[in-house]
């Protein structure tokens, strides 16, 4: 059964023909966090399990899991575009563009406008290059580049190109910025804050971030992840 949203009912679970978990992901948990968790929930059924597009770990919204023969859908789930809701702070930089790593150099925003603000939003919206953060998931022969950041070591990521359908502001209170963005599966929201500063003439880096679509899935029918364990353990007790 595709798309498992929440209030469904769980006898008809059916895992090793496949399942599309809807999950709203917790903040500070991986993506590969959340899959564990299902993973070991299922025991012991020896299922594959996978998610559709990571979240990182100070990211909470729309994570979809998918089980057992659905797992060979997740390309396509993947591919889709992604929403996202979050908060772009003024006036510092990290180096993993993010709240994971401490500001290392601050700027001016006394400068900066609301024209300004609207006018750099809107410089974003459509095909661009951007740099994935060194402080990402992406792999350079077979590593992580996370794990080289965090030894220190330097780290040549190329660009790429994604696609940005819409940048919308939602409010401004200086120096933080609320935005709206739709775009292409692969668009890293890190990069974007911190280009974002350097449009303004300032540094800036992402403060808060949350999915809440993938394609037509909505993060509003997410389940909470401690409430589907609990339903699927209590599904495994009716199928006994």
């Amino acid at each position: 059964m595709e798309n498992r949203e929440v209030g469904e009912n769980s006898a008809e679970f059916n895992f090793a023909e496949g399942e599309m978990l809807l999950i709203d992901k917790p903040l500070t948990w991986t993506s590969f966090d959340v899959v564990g968790k299902v993973r070991n929930s299922l025991k012991p059924l020896k299922l594959k399990v996978g998610h559709a597009g990571t979240l990182d770990p100070l990211a909470t919204g729309l994570l979809i899991v998918c089980t057992g023969k659905l797992t060979k859908k997740i390309d396509s789930y993947q591919a889709e575009d992604k929403e996202y809701t979050g908060t772009i702070t003024l006036g510092g930089t990290t180096p993993s563009y993010d709240l994971e790593t401490e500001i290392d150099e601050t700027f001016p925003i006394t400068h900066i406008n609301e024209q300004m603000i609207l006018d750099a939003a809107k410089s974003f919206v459509g095909d661009i290059q951007q740099f994935p953060p060194a402080h990402s998931a992406i792999k350079i022969n077979g590593e992580r580049v996370y794990e080289k950041a965090r030894r220190g070591e330097d780290v040549e990521i190329k660009s790429r190109q994604v696609r940005i359908n819409s940048f919308e502001i939602e409010k401004i209170e200086l120096p933080n910025v609320y935005f709206r963005i739709s775009c292409s599966k692969g668009t890293y929201i890190r990069s974007l804050a911190y280009d974002f500063g350097k449009v303004l003439q300032s540094g800036s880096h992402l403060s808060s971030l949350r999915r809440t679509k993938s394609g037509d899935y909505r993060v509003e029918n997410a389940w909470n992840l401690e409430q589907l364990i609990a339903e699927i353990k209590r599904h495994k007790e009716i199928i006994k």
